[in-house]
């Protein structure tokens, strides 16, 4: 195939003939003379295509193309400071490789569409300028947490999928058949990171997680990414810095690299820009009292639903770490406050201007006594578990770790009211197509 030019990259090419192969996102036309935008995943370009120095087939094609056809333009490309990319292309040569038909045009169109509509049609839908932007900020958030991490000295796990019990709760799990057996769609690699610990010290894995939450917010999906890291020997506290160190490098690193899809999202960067270290911190008692401060009825020993965390995050310009909730309200791995017992050595995470809960995470039970305890308590199968207990039977250490949604992470940094459009594909509630 002919060697073609991404349009990132037609900077490089100012005043040199390239070959660009793409969609058309827009075209007009000025008498003798046709505006094609081209868009190829990278970019936008606009082809000028003069009648004049053009042969009258390339004219005549050029008249025909309708939205979303697939085509190669082939020109000059010219410096243009008026243009939103800085250039245009002179094109001298057009190819059409599909041209979709006008009595089926592209479904998807500059007219207000309502969202069942869209998510109907995200298959096409995620062509969209505004999608391409949230994407791309999600491939961002992705690389940097990975940097970040594998700067930091942490040795990529992955975990598997299909489990035989439990992490989060036995009410949120998917059963799916395994063979003669049953299993789980994983709800959190965490279990299997603890391990992976006490083998390589810093790990962390990242990769799909389920819930078969009945929920219907707008911060709850049923499939979703999560990235969790585990450390041997680390804290509560250990962990609260880790995790303001992650987020502060991934929201930096967004403004850096996507700055344009920020904008073009009409995100407010000076709020995004007010993200550094360190965050504040607050003890569940604390956030109980400023939630009944503001009205709320919540009395102590509640877990905080979404309202709660929107209340709490919103007296703060970054975000801030709420920690030591009840046991009683968190999973069964997690340590007790030795000071304290009734609450539980943990923390969540919540990003500012009510986006609610980004990470959670904490200290995980060190004693084999106290976890065997534990998951006869939680009424969770023993067998299942013998393998968990054994960490605790050879060479138990204090260990933490937390967990990150990415989609969450991806809410909240582009400024989005949704979960939905985070995921090229969500799955929801009553959401399993396309």
């Amino acid at each position: 195939m002919m060697k073609h030019t991404y349009i990132e990259d037609v900077g490089k090419h100012d005043g040199e003939e390239v070959t660009l192969r793409g969609w058309v996102h827009n075209k007009r036309s000025s008498g003798k003379i046709q505006f094609v935008i081209l868009r190829d995943g990278t970019g936008y370009i606009q082809g000028v295509i003069v009648k004049n120095a053009v042969s009258p087939q390339v004219f005549a094609d050029a008249d025909t193309l309708t939205h979303e056809s697939s085509i190669e333009l082939t020109g000059k490309v010219r410096a243009d400071s008026r243009a939103p990319s800085g250039f245009e292309l002179d094109v001298r040569g057009l190819k059409i490789y599909q041209e979709v038909s006008k009595d089926e045009p592209f479904p998807i169109t500059p007219k207000e569409h309502g969202i069942e509509f869209l998510m109907d049609h995200r298959h096409l839908w995620i062509r969209s300028t505004r999608q391409r932007a949230i994407l791309k900020v999600r491939h961002e958030i992705i690389k940097a947490v990975r940097d970040f991490f594998d700067d930091d000295g942490f040795t990529l796990c992955d975990t598997p999928v299909l489990t035989p019990a439990a992490c989060e709760g036995t009410t949120t799990l998917f059963e799916v058949k395994y063979f003669e057996d049953k299993a789980f769609l994983t709800q959190s690699g965490q279990l299997y990171n603890e391990a992976t610990a006490e083998a390589l010290g810093k790990v962390y894995c990242f990769g799909p997680t389920f819930r078969a939450e009945k929920s219907k917010t707008r911060r709850h999906l049923t499939e979703f990414w999560m990235v969790e890291p585990e450390v041997a020997y680390a804290t509560v506290d250990d962990m609260m810095d880790l995790a303001e160190r992650m987020i502060t490098f991934v929201v930096q690193r967004c403004l850096v690299r996507r700055s344009e899809e920020l904008k073009a999202l009409e995100r407010d960067l000076s709020m995004l820009e007010k993200v550094s270290v360190p965050f504040p911190r607050i003890s569940y008692d604390e956030a109980v009292a400023l939630l009944q401060k503001h009205g709320s009825e919540i009395q102590w020993g509640s877990d905080f639903g979404g309202g709660d965390e929107t209340i709490i995050s919103q007296q703060f310009d970054k975000p801030v770490m709420v920690h030591r909730y009840p046991t009683a309200v968190k999973a069964f791995y997690m340590e007790p406050d030795p000071a304290r017992p009734e609450v539980a050595l943990c923390v969540d995470v919540l990003a500012p201007e009510g986006y609610g809960e980004i990470v959670g995470g904490g200290q995980r039970i060190a004693s084999y006594d106290l976890l065997a305890q534990r998951i006869k308590e939680h009424d969770l199968p023993r067998e299942a578990f013998e393998w968990y207990l054994d960490l605790r039977k050879f060479g138990s250490v204090p260990h933490s770790g937390f967990g990150m949604g990415i989609e969450r992470a991806v809410t909240w940094i582009c400024g989005l009211e949704h979960v939905r459009e985070t995921i090229p594909f969500p799955r929801m509630l009553y959401r399993l197509n396309p």
